[in-house]
């Protein structure tokens, strides 16, 4: 799946809190290696006066090719489009869509390029017992990528444990050799975890905090943050201190950003030319 190209592509994100979103430099980059001009805009609701659905809308009917989708509306995109792929459709969020003629399709790069970071980090040690903090949009994708990987067991903690609840309910006919628990309490489903994954806002530039304290990381074997901006969370560093090795968000980005180019254009791109010219740039 990808869409038809000539020379040039219009894309773009649609999120809130995306001002320092690094998603433009990646593909307009990917562009100038690929020989494509391609333009990449930040969409955001609020500040264009519109819905997420309005914006939707817009950028499909002004000639945009394909859109990103992020925090907070991966969950009402799935809704708006057609997906191809079963295991996305029952992860019920999409952060990638194609606008084809026919309907919106759906993807989540997510789901796929966290795979692609666990592995390149990581490497074929499964994730064991794994403390998953927050089960919105991206957290759905990476509960699928972890039981895709072999975890053991998926601690899922929200503080609406209905939106828990629903994803356990997804996850374990999809996942069978995966148990799978739900819980509010982060510091309780740390205790004895190898892997601790934050896949809330918590940490973002423009939001801050932490989505657990210090203490609760000890005896954990990695971690996950999906936050990317900044790279280095406070969390990422106090797991650093306690001895955990690290997936950053940056990893997921780069990594679901090329599953998301190769969606979008069907181009090969060289990876490593591509990070390196990315690295240190500025968004």
């Amino acid at each position: 799946m990808s869409i038809t190209l000539d020379k040039s592509i219009k894309l773009g994100l649609i999120g809130d809190n995306i001002t320092s979103s690094k998603s433009p430099r990646l593909h307009r980059t990917a562009g100038q290696l690929a020989g494509l001009e391609v333009s990449y805009d930040r969409l955001i609701p609020k500040d264009l006066g519109l819905s997420f659905e309005e914006t939707f809308a817009q950028a499909r009917a002004t000639g945009f090719s394909g859109i990103n989708v992020t925090y907070p509306y991966k969950e009402v995109a799935a809704k708006m489009v057609s997906i191809p792929d079963d295991k996305v459709a029952a992860i019920g969020a999409v952060n990638t869509v194609v606008f084809e003629k026919d309907s919106p399709k759906g993807f989540n790069t997510d789901y796929s390029g966290f795979k692609r970071a666990y592995r390149n980090v990581i490497g074929d040690i499964p994730p064991g017992t794994v403390c998953l903090i927050g089960s919105g949009g991206v957290g759905k994708a990476i509960a699928f990528a972890l039981a895709d990987l072999g975890a053991d067991v998926l601690r899922l903690v929200d503080l609406n444990p209905d939106q828990a609840a629903a994803l356990a309910d997804a996850l374990r006919p999809a996942s069978a050799r995966t148990r799978v628990e739900t819980g509010t309490d982060a510091v309780a489903a740390a205790q004895g975890a190898n892997g601790i994954v934050n896949c809330t806002p918590l940490g973002m530039v423009g939001i801050g905090g932490i989505p657990l304290p210090k203490a609760a990381l000890t005896g954990a074997d990695w971690c996950f943050d999906a936050v990317y901006t900044p790279v280095e969370t406070e969390f990422l560093q106090d797991a650093a201190d306690a001895g955990l090795k690290i997936i950053t968000g940056y990893e997921l980005f780069f990594a679901q950003g090329i599953d998301a180019w190769q969606i979008f254009t069907g181009r090969q791109i060289n990876h490593d030319a591509l990070r390196k010219a990315i690295s240190g740039e500025p968004s």
